[in-house]
């Protein structure tokens, strides 16, 4: 068994209202992907990294949420909020004729995982969630600032290309999108990131700017109390679920504690782990310790398909109790690791 190439892959885009949904469908085409959703300000760019780690025989579908990479900005008028990302998801299923869907998410992402899992389990049989459960805190003070700062966002938008966003050389900005993600994605990779979402300025031709949609910077999330993520980690107790965290990340909280060990509880198929060092954006620059984890859980909760029996009914059984001796093991030093959180 190999792993994905990461030049294996077909463009894709999805029709929406407002235009489309752009995307690339790495590795096995033929059977249903897992549905990849990056973070926010990120594009698809972001799992660069990690797919060439992921088994060759499945197939990872990876979008530009709205408003990033190459996918379709809204209208003029609309603005983004997390009600609407979520609808991303159900709105890949339906264009692909999918009943049920695998996820995997990074921060806004993961996120948006999480929220549509609880709101519709039964269509969800696994996810994997990168550094992250419930939301930072929201308050009123952001808030009112984003209603601010997305009229000022309007008003630009209207004068066009007389009125270009900050524009850069390409080693700044490299340093300008690590300086963003809190140095979460350092600037030897963030061509990673770059490739999907920069336009060629007008007004200085050495110098390029984001293409993302500038009202994407305040887009509107919802604040998840602990009662509330409480009833959405219940909708999702015994789905197989795998969370990583970085050790020096401030985004999985205390605050997602309760929510965490509803979701462990005589669930065989919850796994949580911390990668040593790891930044927000620890897919990026700790590919293989995320995959360490990533890879044996896809193997059991998306198994290739068996086109021959192999093993006899003791090896079978043997292979079967082998397995289950090593999921003991993992979910015990899993539990560990949440006890700290």
């Amino acid at each position: 068994m190999g792993t994905i190439s990461l030049s294996d892959f077909e463009d894709v885009k999805i029709p929406v209202p407002w235009g489309h949904i752009s995307g690339r469908w790495y590795g096995n085409r033929k059977e249903r992907p897992i549905l990849a959703l990056h973070g926010w300000l990120d594009n698809l760019g972001t799992f660069d990294r990690l797919i060439p780690l992921l088994p060759d025989y499945i197939g990872i579908l990876c979008i530009d949420l709205p408003g990033h990479g190459k996918s379709s900005h809204l209208k003029p008028g609309m603005f983004y909020n997390v009600y609407d990302y979520v609808l991303t998801i159900p709105t890949v299923m339906k264009e692909y004729g999918w009943t049920k869907v695998s996820l995997i998410g990074h921060s806004l992402g993961g996120y948006l995982c999480f929220l549509y899992g609880s709101l519709a389990p039964h269509t969800v049989d696994m996810i994997i969630s990168v550094d992250i459960l419930l939301p930072l805190r929201n308050n009123i003070d952001y808030m009112a600032q984003s209603i601010e700062k997305q009229l000022v966002e309007v008003e630009r938008q209207k004068e066009g290309n007389y009125n270009e966003p900050p524009s850069y050389t390409t080693a700044q900005l490299e340093k300008v999108l690590a300086k963003g993600s809190y140095n979460s994605v350092f600037p030897e990779l963030a061509k990673h990131l770059l490739h999907r979402q920069l336009i060629k300025s007008k007004l200085y031709p050495k110098r390029f700017y984001f293409s993302r949609d500038g009202r994407v910077k305040n887009y509107h999330y919802m604040d998840i109390d602990e009662g509330l993520g409480r009833e959405m980690a219940k909708q999702l107790k015994m789905k197989p679920f795998l969370i990583i965290k970085g050790s020096r990340s401030p985004f999985l909280t205390l605050r997602s504690h309760e929510a965490i060990l509803i979701m462990s509880e005589n669930n065989p198929h919850f796994e949580l782990y911390e990668v040593e060092g790891g930044t927000h954006h620890l897919h990026l620059h700790a590919p293989e310790e995320c995959a360490r984890y990533i890879v044996p859980f896809i193997q059991h909760h998306r198994p290739p398909a068996l086109t021959s029996w192999s093993l006899t009914g003791k090896e079978d059984q043997l292979a079967a109790k082998e397995y289950k001796s090593q999921q003991r093991r993992l979910f015990s030093w899993g539990k560990k690791k949440r006890s700290k959180l």
